[in-house]
């Protein structure tokens, strides 16, 4: 097989791409780059790298490149990393490069997660607003996709929270389909607390939404009438952003 020379070229491959791209640096000690070895480079990245502060065995499958690919052997360990603004989830790439300046290539490489972890499940269809108890739901070993984070396990971080929106019965309870208790309520009177020069500044103010521990809110202040933002420290008090 004769290598096409070239300076610097991105290549983009997802599973069974019809078309074939090809870049090497032609040289007679160079070759063809193992396609194994990109997919591995890709495995491994993900596995160091995933997010998984559950307990569980994350599952990773990486997708398979297209078998007609040809890229000049890398004389460097090969780099893998997330694309530009890119996160880790249930379905993504990773760009797998050659760092080797005469020879350097890029690979987007598809690759799935799935993460067999403890998770609550719910027992019966719930409704939104719903605020669900121990006997709503039971603890179930699944296969779950993406890192298992966003996923309940315990029935103890079912309290503070209610159901965002309805769910059918054997669904498995995640921290986005919840929505934190407001501690705060609109129209309520409230401390605005600001830290200015080493000291903090108190005045009075107005929520103008319910929101909950920690959340972001905006307040009237009653003196200056200006609407303010900030972060819901307390059950009354309300901390300015600068």
């Amino acid at each position: 097989m004769t290598l096409v020379s070239t300076t610097r070229r991105v290549v983009t491959c997802f599973a069974l791409a019809p078309a074939l791209y090809s870049v090497a640096h032609a040289s007679s000690n160079t070759y063809v780059q193992s396609l194994d070895t990109i997919r591995a480079t890709a495995q491994s990245y993900v596995k160091d790298h995933v997010p998984n502060t559950r307990p569980g065995a994350v599952h990773i499958t990486v997708g398979a490149l297209d078998s007609r690919l040809r890229l000049a052997n890398c004389s460097e360990p090969l780099k893998a990393a997330l694309p530009a603004g890119a996160s880790f989830r249930a379905r993504m790439t990773v760009a797998v490069s050659c760092p080797t300046a005469s020879s350097h290539w890029t690979v987007y490489v598809p690759v799935t997660i799935e993460t067999e972890t403890t998770v609550l499940v719910l027992k019966h269809a719930a409704g939104r607003g719903v605020r669900l108890t121990s006997q709503d739901v039971e603890v179930q070993t699944r296969m779950v996709s993406g890192p298992a984070d966003d996923y309940l396990t315990d029935v103890a971080e079912l309290s503070g929270r209610t159901l965002k929106r309805p769910l059918g019965a054997g669904a498995a309870l995640t921290a986005s389909a919840m929505m934190a208790d407001s501690v705060i309520r609109r129209g309520q009177q409230v401390t605005l607390l600001a830290s200015t020069g080493g000291m903090e500044v108190r005045a009075r103010g107005v929520a103008m939404s319910d929101a909950p521990a920690a959340g972001r809110v905006k307040a009237q202040n009653l003196s200056s009438g200006r609407i303010v933002e900030g972060i819901v420290e307390s059950s009354d008090v309300i901390r300015v952003s600068p």
